[in-house]
């Protein structure tokens, strides 16, 4: 399923997001995926600036990435302008939780790269949200470990593997790896393992 062209409007704000990412001097490392169907891990997040270094490191791989949103964010007027970013809606009044709809949602695109931000959020945090690693699991595609890190100025992409179902070991790979990356706020990231999977077992 094609996306639409994005709006003038849209054009313009990337186009200056870009320019701005591009004036501040970061890196962007690793290549992009050969599997257009994949989650992209993206930690640590701590900051708004995350977005766009995300942004400008993608683009700069070549990478059309996607985010999901909650339906409400999609209603005029920023509706149109949240899809041109590549926000895709999650009804989540309906039975299926945000897991099960993302899954779906998979299951429509022949071509889908999700990113999705371990932590969840921008404040501090102790235990990562996992739904990354379930929807993963549930759609039968690789998890690439995205990052930025702030100590460096670099980031982009780092290694791709398909998550075995063995939760604990896959997790503490992942932990492993982003253990020296650096977050623009590094007092409000954990990675401690036995706190951030905490109860996030299936």
């Amino acid at each position: 399923m094609a996306d639409p062209a994005p709006t003038p409007l849209s054009r313009i704000v990337r186009r200056l997001l870009l320019w701005f990412y591009q004036t501040r001097g970061w890196k962007a490392v690793g290549m992009p995926p050969s599997d257009r169907r994949c989650v992209i891990v993206a930690a640590p997040h701590t900051s708004n600036w995350d977005f766009i270094n995300f942004l400008g490191l993608t683009n700069a791989l070549g990478i059309g990435a996607h985010f999901m949103g909650k339906a409400s964010l999609f209603r005029w007027p920023m509706g149109r302008f949240m899809r041109d970013m590549g926000g895709v809606a999650i009804d989540r009044s309906k039975s299926r939780n945000y897991v099960e709809a993302t899954i779906a949602e998979f299951a429509r695109r022949g071509e889908f790269m999700l990113v999705i931000a371990a932590e969840g959020t921008r404040g501090a945090v102790t235990q990562w949200r996992t739904g990354f690693y379930h929807i993963a699991m549930g759609a039968g595609v690789p998890l690439v470990l995205g990052y930025v890190d702030y100590a460096r100025k670099i980031g982009g992409l780092g290694p791709v593997f398909m998550p075995s179902g063995d939760y604990e070991a896959d997790m503490a790979r992942i932990v492993d790896f982003y253990s020296d990356k650096v977050a623009r706020h590094p007092e409000r990231t954990a990675h401690d393992l036995s706190t951030i999977i905490g109860t996030n077992r299936k």
